[in-house]
């Protein structure tokens, strides 16, 4: 099969797409608006040319804090018309987290949900990059964020109504020109603003187009939010590429995920992190097989429910492994056997991988465990480093690969296994979670003196981790847990709010001071170990 990359970017993809396609439905949101394949063209045009007039050129950075609609959609189209690069955030981020992003980034133009607007309150310092804010969904607020007090405020529709520059600000992208970047997890420091070519965008799309055998026919149900990169590139472009359809939803819910599927015609899905074991464990009904989904692509699957979920819903379950770095380098087939871990064979046309000691880089032989290491066969179909992160990109492109931190061997058969992760990073709901930011921010708090974050795994969270704080007071104070957790959700997104604190008269060190977090993984939950859970406390969430 000969691939030829030369054509793929995101704005030639849209136009080739209205072409065929026309007015037919492309993607429908739950709370009634819609895209056809045409209107995503005309309508991102418009748009392009107002936000043109505002100042956006080649190589500025347009941010998006927005939930899952369709100025989304069309904000991340027009931006890429321009030449611009497209920069989606978690709008579960606030505070020093949102800061970093904001402040490595540097947007000309941000986008903004008006239900999130307060997410900006606790972010310190100026950008004097910034132009205007958008507000979607809602008036622009009688007092705004300090941060962003300085640059031009309007609506969404305000925006559209301006009279835009012509059409010569429309560009045609080159695969090579950076899309996106989308914000990547540190271990030992601030997460990483990936640099997304078209192509590398395109490949995440068309593999799993590939993979899925996706055709018009077919209805992809997204529940996973847009600014990530398994519901925007793996499901909204291969469903772009594909000619298919989407339903899209706000935020998963596993108690509506089969009302919903069932009501969309959903034929395909993806599913991350815990969600399949919530969906399997909620209570069965007469209407379980009563769908027409075939295909749900799930990392990672637990040998305990995945083949009795199959069965319950009538569809067939499809393993992958990638990240944002690398697109999804390998998927496995419906002919492979169903075993928590494996992923399948390399996408070999795109990809080389292999197995390396993670303290040498010599290779490893097969079936052994090592560290995975990727690097692409076709131009930019890859990552192009981290912005403005010059040091942490060198550091993960040692030798020529690019190592991804996570553990894995190959089978006799040439298929790819996942087995742990090496690096220090803490995996929950679906979000990769900085231990090293979470730190800072209680490293932050006037009781206490220092504190170590890990990840540590319980039974039944689907191989997920839970977040413990271990941490040692100041002299001669004393930690209530309940108000500890009221500062950490004031400035640490939802899902990396510590569900465990345990407080300890020191944390163990190495001879050079460096924390030795593996023991404190090991040992899990202890009986001096606090769970909020107990308590019934929970975390406020966003409206």
């Amino acid at each position: 099969m000969t691939i030829d990359p030369s054509n793929w970017t995101l704005v030639s993809l849209v136009q080739r797409q209205a072409e065929m396609h026309g007015d037919r439905e492309f993607m429908a949101f739950e709370h009634g608006t819609r895209l056809t394949f045409c209107s995503l063209d005309s309508e991102s045009d418009t748009l392009a040319r107002s936000l043109a007039s505002l100042g956006v050129v080649p190589g500025d950075r347009v941010m998006a804090v927005l939930k899952n609609r369709i100025e989304f959609m069309l904000t991340m189209i027009a931006v890429q018309k321009l030449g611009a690069i497209f920069v989606p955030i978690n709008t579960e981020l606030k505070g020093a987290f949102l800061q970093h992003q904001l402040r490595n980034s540097e947007p000309r133009v941000i986008f903004l949900d008006h239900d999130l607007h307060d997410a900006f309150d606790n972010v310190e310092g100026g950008n004097e990059n910034l132009s205007a804010t958008i507000f979607v969904a809602g008036n622009v607020p009688a007092e705004r964020p300090s941060v962003l007090a300085t640059a031009d405020a309007m609506t969404y529709e305000v925006l559209t109504e301006i009279e835009g520059a012509d059409d010569s600000v429309l560009l045609r992208p080159r695969p090579e020109d950076i899309a996106f970047i989308m914000y990547t997890s540190g271990t030992t420091g601030p997460a990483k603003g990936v640099l997304m070519p078209h192509a590398h965008c395109y490949a995440f799309g068309h593999n799993l187009a590939w993979a899925m055998e996706l055709n018009e026919t077919d209805c992809q149900y997204v529940c996973m939010p847009i600014f990530h990169g398994m519901g925007l590139l793996m499901q909204v472009v291969g469903s772009l590429i594909a000619g298919s359809r989407i339903y899209c939803v706000e935020r998963f819910s596993p108690n509506r995920w089969l009302d919903e599927v069932r009501a969309c015609g959903a034929t395909v899905s993806n599913a991350l992190g815990v969600m399949p074991e919530m969906i399997f464990r909620t209570p069965e009904t007469k209407y379980d097989l009563d769908n027409k989904l075939r295909i749900v692509i799930a990392v990672p699957i637990a040998a305990e429910w995945s083949e009795a979920m199959e069965q319950r819903f009538g569809f067939r379950f499809m393993q992958a492994f990638g990240g944002t770095e690398t697109s999804i380098v390998c998927y496995t087939t419906l002919d492979d056997p169903l075993l928590p871990g494996m992923a399948g064979h390399v996408r070999d046309e795109f990809y080389k991988v292999a197995i390396v000691d993670p303290e040498t880089d010599a290779s490893i032989p097969q079936g052994e465990i090592g560290e995975i290491v990727v690097r692409p066969k076709l131009p930019f179909v890859f990552n192009q480093g981290y912005y403005r992160m010059p040091e942490k990109t060198v550091e993960a492109w040692r030798n020529l690969w690019y190592h991804t931190g996570d553990a894995g061997y190959f089978d006799a058969k040439d298929r790819l296994y996942f087995a742990d992760r090496i690096k220090d990073r803490i995996r929950r709901r679906g979000e990769n979670i900085s231990s090293y930011e979470v730190e800072q921010v209680l490293n932050e708090h006037p009781d206490i003196k220092e504190c170590a974050v890990v990840g540590i795994k319980l039974e039944g969270t689907g191989g997920e981790d839970e977040v413990k704080a271990i941490i040692v007071t100041e002299v001669g104070t004393s930690i209530d847990h309940v108000a500890l957790l009221n500062y950490c959700a004031e400035y640490i997104p939802r899902f990396a709010v510590p569900r465990f604190i345990e407080i300890v008269a020191e944390i163990p060190k190495s001879a050079t001071g460096k924390m030795q977090k593996e023991p404190l993984r090991q040992a899990g939950v202890t009986d001096r170990t606090w769970d909020r859970e107990s308590v019934g406390y929970k975390i406020p969430r966003r409206v």
